[in-house]
C-alpha cells in the first residue's frame, strides 16, 4: 500500500531525473506539498517524512489546519512548517493571509499587494509574493495577461513587508506536451524578460502532478504537487 511517505520519495526522484536531464542540480527545484482537502493528520504524515512546504487554496482551511498541527506536532515543530496560499485571494482575507502565511502566489493586482503590505506584522520577515499570470489567456482563470505583469511587478516590488520573487502559472489542462511545454516556455520567457530589466526575481512556480517533468525542463523553480503525495482530492470543505 503507498504511503505518503513512499510517495513523497517518488515524486522527488521524479523531480531529480527531470532536473537531471534539463542539466540543473536537483536541490534547484522547491516542492510544494498541496494540501487542500485534506486532514492536518495527513500532513502531519508529510512532515514525519521531512516535508516542511505545504500550499493550500482556502483560507479560512489553511488556517484551521495550522491550529491543528500546533496541537498535533507541538508548537515549535508547527513554527516550522512554511505555508503557501496558492488559490484566489479575496480582499476581506488579506489581513489573515499576512500574519499567517510565508508566501501568497497569487498576487493579480495591485490593491491586493497594497492590503497584504499594509497588513503584514512589522515582527515578522517580508511576506514573499508572486504574480499569478495568465499564461493561457483562459476568460475563467484568475491572473494578469503577460502584457501587463511588468508594470504590476515594479509596482510590487517596492512595497514595503513584500518581496516579490517571481511568478507563477497554471497553464490550461491539455494532454499535449507539446502544448504544455509552449505554456511554461512562455512563462519563463516572461520571467527572463523582467530579470533582464533589472527586477530581482528567483522564484517560477509552475508544474504539478500531471505535469511536473515538463515544467522543470522549461524552468521551473517550484512546484505545487497534491495528488501524488496525498491522493485524489476530498470534496471541497470551506470557500476561500
Amino acid at each position: 500500500m503507498a504511503t505518503i511517505a513512499g510517495n513523497l520519495q517518488a515524486v522527488k526522484s521524479r523531480i531529480s531525473a527531470a532536473a537531471t536531464r534539463a542539466g540543473r542540480r536537483p536541490d534547484s527545484v522547491y516542492l510544494i506539498a498541496v494540501s487542500k482537502t485534506h486532514p492536518a493528520a495527513l500532513l502531519a504524515q508529510a512532515h514525519a517524512a521531512g516535508q516542511s512546504a505545504f500550499g493550500e487554496n482556502y483560507v479560512q482551511e489553511a488556517v484551521e489546519k495550522m491550529d491543528a498541527l500546533a496541537r498535533l506536532l507541538g508548537p515549535e515543530a508547527a513554527r516550522g512548517l512554511e505555508w503557501h496560499l496558492i488559490g484566489p485571494l479575496q480582499s476581506n482575507k488579506t489581513r489573515v493571509v499576512a500574519e499567517r502565511f510565508a508566501w501568497v502566489h497569487t498576487v493579480d493586482r495591485e490593491k491586493i499587494a497594497r492590503r497584504l503590505s499594509e497588513q503584514r506584522p512589522a515582527d515578522l520577515a517580508p511576506l514573499k509574493v508572486l504574480i499569478q499570470v495568465n499564461v493561457s489567456g483562459e476568460a475563467t482563470k484568475s491572473g494578469v495577461a503577460p502584457g501587463d505583469v511588468a508594470p504590476l511587478a515594479r509596482t510590487l516590488a517596492v512595497m514595503p513587508r513584500l518581496e516579490l520573487r517571481g511568478l507563477m502559472g497554471i497553464p490550461e489542462p491539455s494532454d499535449d506536451a507539446a502544448v504544455q511545454r509552449l505554456r511554461f516556455r512562455a512563462l519563463r520567457e516572461l520571467y527572463e524578460r523582467l530579470k533582464r530589466d533589472g527586477l530581482a526575481l528567483d522564484t517560477l512556480s509552475m508544474g504539478m502532478s500531471g505535469d511536473l517533468e515538463v515544467a522543470i525542463e522549461e524552468g521551473a523553480t517550484l512546484v505545487r504537487v497534491g495528488t501524488a503525495i496525498f491522493g485524489a482530492r476530498e470534496s471541497v470543505k470551506s470557500a476561500a
